[in-house]
């Protein structure tokens, strides 16, 4: 996990994360959340209901791309602190997506300097999948100068 190497300011892009939605993994995560639901990972449950022939990602997945994106910019998952996002779009097996976000206020507590970051998560080449604001310890209490 790398941290951020000077201080954090309004304003500030965290450094965005982008990959390829692997519907193997997909398959795993509705395993490990026991999700029965068939549009996560089997092809003709999906032609049956006229959709993309693409299983959709599950939203405990997307979430997680954007805490991972965090938790690399902060280092640690520990400092991500409060996560709140809405689902907006669907995100498909195959999908190319972007986990990005900005600081847009900054403030201190028992905590330490606390960020507040709107946050994204957007399918390339199509819509936003879901949005959010997160709070983001970036300078422990502990490690305050």
């Amino acid at each position: 996990m790398r941290q951020p190497t000077r201080p954090v300011e309004v304003g500030d892009t965290i450094t965005a994360m982008e990959l390829v939605v692997d519907p193997e993994k997909m398959k795993v995560m509705a395993a490990l959340l026991a999700d029965p639901t068939p549009i996560h990972f089997d092809t003709r449950a999906l032609a049956a209901l006229g959709m993309d022939e693409r299983p959709v990602n599950q939203g405990p997945l997307n979430m997680g791309y954007l805490q991972t994106m965090l938790a690399r910019w902060a280092g640690g998952r520990e400092r991500v602190v409060d996560f709140r996002v809405r689902f907006l779009g669907t995100v498909l097996a195959g999908d190319r997506v972007r986990a990005s976000g900005t600081v847009t206020a900054l403030s201190d507590d028992e905590r330490g300097r606390v960020a507040t970051c709107e946050v994204s998560l957007e399918v390339l080449g199509g819509e936003v999948a879901m949005s959010g604001q997160a709070d983001v310890v970036v300078e422990p209490a502990g490690e305050r100068a």
